[in-house]
């Protein structure tokens, strides 16, 4: 499909050299002779783009311009003019042209212009694609009272740039809760960095957050950026933020107030415009109280607290979320998508889920990949989630003997041998592998076989 321009110029024979011109190199091409045709073409038309003359009768370009714009800002405008002024384009600029041709027109750079205005149209609509897909992504799965009523505290947060507090067990989603923030926010096309602050060792984290200078200290080799640098304009998520030391507290306070910070080993003064979006499984107030947390950090951070339901808040949910989980792990593994027994189902939500939605993650991408059966039953979930089974994955010998090749009893055996061992070893590829006395290649060609049943 061509894409398709609309010519507006009061002078006839620009239009008619215009129309010919573009038709040649392939374009669809409508024209209009003022302001007010122009404006009702795009009431039944969709061009793609505007080629507009400035000084018209009636009204003139800039007017046209910003009523386009006005209806239809997606439309690419190129303005036209034979007498223009600097004044001018920076109006046109302003409402939203695209770019600005002087009379007599090159058709070289007319051409040249178009094709720019295009791509351009084309970045824009695949950025917005590509947010409209992390924004599916990072989606929060359920409709349970409380991940509604979490959901409208998102809604109500996001588009402002106050700093968030989020509180949740282990494995509710906090970062998933902060990517949503982020992502619903005017910050969005800004970047979104994220610091594990359980993770940084202590001697680590200042250069971590603030960046260091060549020759800090020992072993920088090199200059680096710091995540609050790299976070400007955008958000900066501080995960874990109550398992910081009290010293690194203190550095992150004054940063927060001040808005600037020097890298370390520097002397020069960095601005900093962030929006901070923190989180925590710990109990802040009880932190304060023990005196390992500083309680004007807390104060400056909880400027609007947001508490994650955990899984046993909302087991409605898990229904869903197993759905959700199961389609995944059959699209990571090319394998067809599994189901789900509500016998299994119900013993799921009779459990307790200390590891909330990332225990349920990993248990059910586990039982994708473990289960031969295209349906999941209470048989397949091991224990704690089935009390009634001693050990998951034991057959009984009969089973064994019912297959009349050396061959399949051979794969049968190994499948049930695979799947007791990396029970025992948590699912850890390395570790079983050793164990067992394989190559971790092997181990994961095995794994991959058996998630596609075969």
């Amino acid at each position: 499909m061509f894409p398709t321009i609309l010519i507006v110029d009061d002078e006839a024979s620009i239009v008619q050299s215009l129309k010919g011109l573009l038709t040649d190199e392939g374009f669809e091409v409508l024209t209009a002779a003022n302001g007010y045709e122009a404006l009702q073409q795009l009431e039944t038309e969709a061009p793609d783009l505007v080629l507009l003359d400035i000084w018209m009768p009636g009204i003139d370009g800039i007017e046209t311009l910003r009523e386009i714009k006005k209806g239809s800002p997606h439309i690419q405008v190129i303005m036209i003019t034979g007498h223009g002024t600097i004044e001018t384009a920076v109006q046109a600029t302003k409402l939203g042209a695209f770019d600005f041709i002087e009379k007599p027109l090159s058709i070289d750079k007319v051409i040249v212009a178009i094709n720019n205005a295009l791509n351009f149209r084309r970045l824009e609509e695949e950025n917005q694609y590509l947010r409209k897909k992390t924004i599916a992504k990072h989606a929060i799965t359920g409709h349970s009272a409380p991940i509604q009523q979490l959901r409208e505290a998102i809604a109500k947060v996001a588009p402002t740039d106050s700093w968030v507090l989020i509180k949740g067990e282990n494995g509710t989603g906090k970062e998933l809760v902060a990517r949503n923030i982020h992502h619903l926010s005017q910050r969005a096309g800004k970047p979104f960095i994220d610091v594990n602050c359980a993770a940084i060792p202590e001697e680590l984290i200042e250069s971590e957050l603030f960046g260091h200078e060549k020759g800090a200290f020992t072993g920088a080799s090199g200059k680096k950026v710091g995540k609050f640098q790299m976070a400007d304009k955008g958000s900066l998520f501080l995960d874990e933020i109550g398992d910081m030391s009290m010293k690194t507290q203190a550095k992150i306070l004054r940063v927060l107030q001040e808005k600037q910070f020097q890298r370390v080993g520097g002397s020069r003064t960095l601005q900093v415009d962030v929006r901070v979006i923190a989180a925590s499984n710990k109990n802040l107030e009880e932190e304060i109280e023990k005196g390992t947390f500083r309680e004007d950090l807390y104060y400056r951070l909880n400027v609007v607290p947001i508490e994650v339901p955990c899984l046993r808040e909302r087991v409605e949910d898990l229904g869903m979320l197993v759905d959700v989980f199961l389609a995944e792990a059959a699209q990571k593994n090319r394998a067809p998508k599994k189901s789900m027994t509500p016998e299994a189902g119900a013993l799921l939500q009779a459990y307790a889920w200390p590891g909330n939605v990332r225990e349920l993650k990993n248990l059910v991408e586990r039982l994708a990949i473990m289960v031969a059966d295209t349906s999941i039953t209470p048989d397949h979930l091991p224990k704690p989630y089935n009390p009634k089974l001693a050990t998951a994955g034991l057959q009984p010998m009969e089973a064994f003997f019912n297959h009349q090749e050396l061959k399949t009893a051979k794969e049968y055996f190994e499948h049930h041998f695979i799947q007791r061992k990396l029970i025992e070893h948590e699912f850890n590829i390395t570790h079983t592998a050793k164990a067992i006395g394989v190559e971790r290649s092997y181990l994961h060609r095995r794994i991959k076989k058996l998630a596609q049943g075969q």
